[in-house]
């Protein structure tokens, strides 16, 4: 998950690169575009900031919608993102909102990203499952979990509420509390551009749906 949502952090420059391939298409190379958007009576678009080069490119504001999206973390369902005061330079694209980059990561993605033979599913109620073999004190078993998913100072943590490897009585007890550090994941997210974080991750029935928002973020070219 962690190189999945890194992923998501490119959506927005998807976006920019198509209109900037669009507008060079369009334009006139030896023609200088001012930059002037005015638009018409009663139109008032943002304006683009003073300091704008002239071989940059801004964009007052971003909207991306998709039903599907192959990055290559894999595949994505449901994908949204917007962002405001985008520009386009040689150094990359800075965005200096993304107030929303949201989308689904599908549950067998998940799981061949995590690896380590794990399997995840919907448990209802905004909860995960997650099911997986190991060995505990010599003894192998097969550990099936239920627990919440939260975003908690940017990273991903997942708590497991109950735990049962299939074994009787005070054994089943016992080696439940052992394989709960197993299936108890916080793990940061590396490689998000600076100004990027994960603030919400819920479960549904098809995956994970993940929010990452964020203030200043460069995407370096």
């Amino acid at each position: 998950m962690q190189r999945f949502l890194a992923g998501m952090a490119t959506m927005l420059a998807i976006v920019v690169a198509v209109f900037v391939v669009l507008f060079g298409m369009l334009r006139d190379p030896g023609t200088q575009v001012p930059h002037d958007v005015s638009l018409g009576p009663g139109v008032r678009p943002s304006q683009p900031p003073a300091d704008l080069g002239p071989d940059e490119t801004w964009l007052g504001d971003v909207d991306l919608s998709s039903s599907a999206l192959v990055t290559p973390q894999g595949p994505l369902r449901a994908v949204e993102a917007t962002g405001t005061n985008v520009r386009v330079t040689r150094d990359g694209l800075r965005v200096g909102e993304v107030r929303l980059v949201v989308a689904t990561l599908p549950f067998d993605v998940a799981e061949e990203q995590v690896g380590q033979g794990v399997q995840l599913y919907d448990a209802g109620g905004n909860r995960v499952g997650v099911r997986r073999s190991a060995t505990l004190l010599g003894v192998d078993v097969a550990v099936s979990a239920t627990g919440t998913v939260r975003a908690v100072g940017g990273d991903l943590l997942i708590t497991p509420e109950s735990v049962d490897i299939g074994l009787p009585g005070l054994v089943n007890d016992a080696l439940s509390n052992a394989a709960r550090e197993l299936v108890t994941i916080r793990q940061s997210i590396q490689g998000l551009p600076a100004g990027l974080h994960l603030t919400d991750v819920t479960v549904r029935a098809d995956g994970f749906r993940a929010t990452l928002r964020g203030t200043d973020v460069t995407i370096a070219g």
